[in-house]
């Protein structure tokens, strides 16, 4: 097989690995990505619905978990939303806020990826595509055996993605490549991701299957305000996505599914003391789901018939709705991978292993998550950015 020498290798052909690429051939240097799909950008093609929910205007370090969270600081002041922003404004790309700072292509996904192909070729990036690696190992240069031969370079970029969405082709590759060189790796699990119920608590909300509720989700220190959707596994919406990558198997979630009120108050209210139960909640909540939610906890009848301590409960399971997932949907349906690559192996400004000279992780296969919402991409160009000007 021939041997292929360059400057850079870079694993993984997703938006980090062409992202880092793309700013390391601006600099001149002999760049190579191997992907082992067929075509590059999978994993964006499918993101936002198909229209990529390419950054969030609103990105900060509060909005990633990491066993360090300090780690993604540097790379994130580096380069910015509005620097992503401008690159998609020069290709002609519209866009649109969706909400809370969340940016998605006016038209396709595709526009994404070929914005990132059509910079790889200006920076003279040679692109991969079903080629396989079956081997890394460090002489005194990086070398890659593939199918399509050995690679060699003294730098190697390890850009090959998390666990999530397995369908893509996801896999633990490089966690084998930290592995092999002796790096630490955080406990890995799926992340922005659906929760499944026992049979019995899902028999009873079967009625419900399709039913967005506005709620305020908490486990632990963290709450988020968005839907709740019911579904005929458990439950999903985006509150309960970004709940998902806090949350620790047999521990249960609150749901406030009355977060613009207080305790009770509504309950107290004199011109409502008439009214059944069922049909006040109705005000609040979708009529299926408060008739279901009487029919489950307690019987509907006009508020005056409850006692003081009836109201309190009512009001307590309201608010603090506690339901215990029996687990989540997997990394199947995960969006991300919480966990990965410990960032104390890494520079935080270049992304380099400090035990091993020449060694790159970024992106997803980093123990750094993002929120939902155009988060894990800007954590794609941020790191890919910084790597990109040190390899």
């Amino acid at each position: 097989m021939d041997q292929l020498a360059f400057d850079v290798i870079i694993i993984g052909g997703g938006a980090a690995g062409l992202f880092c690429a793309i700013e390391a051939g601006k600099r001149s240097r002999k760049i190579v990505v191997i992907e082992h799909a067929e075509r590059v950008g999978k994993k964006i093609a499918i993101s936002g619905g198909g229209r990529c929910n390419f950054t969030n205007l609103h990105t900060k370090p509060e909005s990633f978990l990491s066993a360090n969270p300090h780690f993604c600081k540097s790379a994130l002041a580096r380069y910015s939303p509005r620097d992503f922003i401008s690159l998609v404004e020069r290709h002609g790309i519209a866009y649109h806020e969706k909400k809370l700072g969340q940016l998605f292509c006016d038209g396709s996904a595709q526009q994404i990826i070929d914005l990132l192909l059509n910079e790889c070729s200006d920076a003279g990036v040679e692109v991969r595509c079903g080629c396989t690696v079956s081997q890394v190992r460090k002489q005194v240069e990086f070398e890659v055996e593939t199918n399509e031969g050995t690679f060699t370079a003294p730098s190697l970029v390890v850009a090959s993605g998390g666990l999530s969405i397995k369908p893509l082709g996801a896999s633990d590759f490089g966690y084998q490549i930290a592995k092999q060189f002796e790096l630490n790796i955080e406990r890995t699990r799926p992340g922005l991701v659906p929760f499944t119920l026992d049979p019995i608590v899902l028999e009873r909300l079967a009625k419900l299957s399709g039913v967005s509720i506005d709620a305020l989700v908490s486990y632990g220190n963290a709450s988020f305000r968005e839907n709740v959707l019911i579904t005929h596994r458990g439950i999903s919406g985006p509150a309960v996505l970004q709940i998902s990558s806090y949350w620790e198997p047999g521990r249960s979630i609150s749901i406030d599914l009355l977060p613009d009120s207080e305790g009770d108050e509504f309950l107290q209210k004199q011109d409502y003391q008439d009214s059944e139960l069922m049909n006040l909640l109705s005000k609040y909540l979708p009529r299926r789901f408060a008739q279901a939610w009487c029919e489950l906890y307690i019987k509907s009848k006009p508020l005056k018939q409850y006692s003081r301590r009836e109201l309190d409960l009512i009001a307590s399971q309201l608010h603090n709705f506690e339901i215990t997932p029996t687990g989540t949907e997997g990394f199947k349906k995960a969006e991300v991978t919480v966990g990965g690559v410990s960032t104390s192996e890494l520079s935080s400004k270049t992304m380099e292993t400090k035990k091993v000279p020449g060694l790159y992780f970024i992106g997803e296969v980093v123990d750094v998550t993002g929120h939902l919402g155009g988060f894990n991409f800007q954590w794609a160009w941020a790191s890919a950015f910084a790597a990109g000007q040190s390899v």
